[in-house]
Formats: structure tokens, C-alpha cells, sequence
């Protein structure tokens, strides 16, 4: 384990004016990524600032209709919440696939947005990443890539975003609420994420100094037609291969609005709003389904060890849409596919 300094925040404000004076610092709150990666060498911040402490551990109704949830709410406390439960259900079925109840226990919601990859050379120090060294390469394209992306791709990395509860979010429309030094700002959640282009080393479009203080839902939950498909090696505490969030809204049979993301599939929730807007006006049927998949995988391109994903991938699609459209969500507590 690094050196490293070590102060608590007392609010907000005081936060920001900590990591705007420290550059090399870097929040922490639950812990549960970051202190596994200062372990392994991956991180080594100069200084830690504890925020755990402060104000922001609320889930409150918006003006609008919306849920407004602090960036410190536990994943437990998320996924359990009354509100979340029964008007955004996809989200609490996303974040109770995630991890071990232990994990939730202590993982922020702010956290879980921030978390990185878990991309083996990514924790592995002896070997290329551009993530880790801009411009070393990358070990994965040519290596052990099984868990790897199949979208949106660069030369420079093929990690995925390992988030459960961030897919969700990308089909609820989340927005989030940051602030740092030169004030509060709002990221729409498809534009919080980046792909890897040529700068694999930067996972979000939030600034070294500035703090993630909430999320934001809209009002639509899709709290009838809706459901969290994860694939995995096994049936808990597991990465997904390819996990499908779906949100559906029917009208006499056919399919009046549909939104879907992909997770384990790229560098940040995946959405193919062409394939969504194919999916509007028609029938709720797998043949409907098919091509909507194939909208979103025709441009999926394999490593060798992770090929399989595309055909994975195309099957979830379409298990997942079908599940949403009979209004029977997987289940997260009985694990066997619906």
C-alpha cells in the first residue's frame, strides 16, 4: 500500500476547495473500488478525502415528479427504497444484481457511477494498459479478452464499464449533478460516460476537481413493462457478459415507447436509439425483437476469446424485450432466466 495523505470533509464546499488544492487527491466514500485499487497499484493518490460524511445520503421526490438520489446513498438503501421500488423498479432490480449484499452495503451511488473497469490488464501493473499508461498499449485486444467490449471499440482499449445500475440509469435518462470549483453543472448520464477513442484513460466526462452530489430520474420509470437481464459465469457476485436493462410503454399490443441498454458490452451503458425508434408503433412480438438486435449489433466486432458475446448478446436482446413486454421482469432473488 501507497503513502498517502488523509482528510475528512466537512461539506460541499469544502470538498471542492480540497481537490481543487490537491490534484493528485481523490474522493472516498464507501471504498469498495478504490481502496482495491490502490492495493493492486493501480491508483495511487497523494491524498485521500473522505466524504462520507456529508449531506448528500437522501432520496427525495422532485419538484417535477422525479427522484433526486445523493451520491452518498448506499446501493442497499437504493435498491430497497419505497419510491425506488415502486415507481423505478428496473433500478432497483439492476443494483440488487450487482455484487454481494456486503458490497452494497457499503458501495455509494456515486460510487457505483464512478467505478473502473475490471478489465484484468487493466489490475494487472506488469503488463500494457492505456488506461493505466497512456500510449503502452493494449494487452487485451491480443490476449485473455473473454470479458472484454464488443461496441464501440478503439485501438487504445476494448475494457468494459462494469456498472449494473448505471445501464438502468442510461434507459431511465438520469442526469447527474456534479459541481466543482467554477460551480454546479448537470450531465445528461449518456453524455457522463465516454468511450475510449484515443484517451482510454479518462472513463467520464466529470473534471479531476469537481464532486458528484446527486442523480437526477425523470418522471417515467416504466414501472409496468420492464426488466434487468444479466448474463454471467454465475448466478451472483459476477461481472455480466451482456446484461440488457428494458423499459417499455404498450398501447393495445404494440409498442407506443421502448428504451433498452446494454452492459459488459462497451466502455459505458450502450444505447442504439435508431434501434429504439424501430421498435415504436410496432408489434410486441420476437420477430420485432430480432431486428431490433440486429439494428444494435451490426457494427459489434469480436476479439477471439469474446465473439460469442455478439451472438450473447442478440439472444438477451430479445429475451430481455420479450420479458418486458409480458410484464414479467427477471427476478433477482430466483435467478433462472424468465
Amino acid at each position: 500500500m501507497i503513502s498517502f495523505e488523509y482528510s475528512r470533509s466537512s461539506n460541499v464546499a469544502d470538498a471542492v476547495r480540497q481537490i481543487a488544492a490537491s490534484p493528485a487527491a481523490k474522493f472516498v466514500a464507501g471504498g469498495t473500488n478504490l481502496v482495491d485499487l490502490m492495493k493492486m497499484n493501480v491508483e495511487r493518490p497523494a491524498k485521500l478525502i473522505d466524504i462520507s460524511r456529508l449531506p448528500l445520503d437522501k432520496v427525495e421526490e422532485t419538484a417535477g415528479g422525479g427522484l433526486r438520489i445523493g451520491a452518498l446513498v448506499p446501493n442497499s438503501d437504493l435498491a430497497y427504497h419505497p419510491l425506488v421500488e415502486q415507481r423505478f423498479p428496473m433500478l432497483s432490480s439492476a443494483v440488487l444484481a450487482g455484487a454481494s449484499q456486503q458490497l452494497r452495503n457499503m458501495a455509494s451511488t456515486g460510487g457505483n457511477l464512478l467505478q473502473r473497469t475490471r478489465c484484468a490488464y487493466f489490475y494487472d501493473i506488469a503488463t500494457p494498459c492505456n488506461k493505466r499508461e497512456p500510449g503502452s498499449g493494449c494487452s487485451a485486444i491480443d490476449g485473455l479478452n473473454r470479458m472484454n467490449a464488443i461496441l464501440g471499440t478503439s485501438d487504445a482499449c476494448i475494457a468494459v464499464h462494469p456498472s449494473d445500475m448505471c445501464v438502468a440509469l442510461a434507459v431511465l435518462e438520469a442526469k447527474v449533478h456534479v459541481t466543482g470549483p467554477r460551480g454546479e453543472r448537470v450531465i445528461a448520464l449518456g453524455e457522463f460516460h465516454r468511450l475510449p477513442g484515443d484517451t482510454p484513460q479518462r472513463d467520464t466526462n466529470l473534471d479531476a476537481d469537481e464532486l458528484v452530489t446527486s442523480i437526477e430520474l425523470p418522471p417515467q420509470g416504466f414501472a409496468t413493462n420492464y426488466t434487468y437481464l444479466k448474463i454471467r459465469d454465475r448466478l451472483s457476485y459476477a461481472f455480466a457478459l451482456v446484461s440488457v436493462a428494458v423499459g417499455l410503454e404498450l398501447e393495445g399490443g404494440a409498442i407506443k415507447e421502448a428504451r433498452f441498454a446494454l452492459g459488459g458490452v462497451a466502455h459505458k451503458p450502450w444505447r442504439n436509439t435508431r434501434a429504439e425508434a424501430a421498435l415504436r408503433g410496432r408489434a410486441a412480438s420476437e420477430a420485432t425483437f430480432v431486428q431490433a438486435a440486429d439494428l444494435v449489433l451490426g457494427e459489434a466486432k469480436g476479439f477471439g476469446h469474446n465473439t460469442f458475446k455478439i451472438d450473447l448478446a442478440r439472444r438477451a436482446i430479445v429475451r430481455a424485450l420479450s420479458q418486458a413486454a409480458r410484464g414479467t421482469p427477471q427476478s433477482q432473488s430466483n435467478k433462472k432466466i424468465a
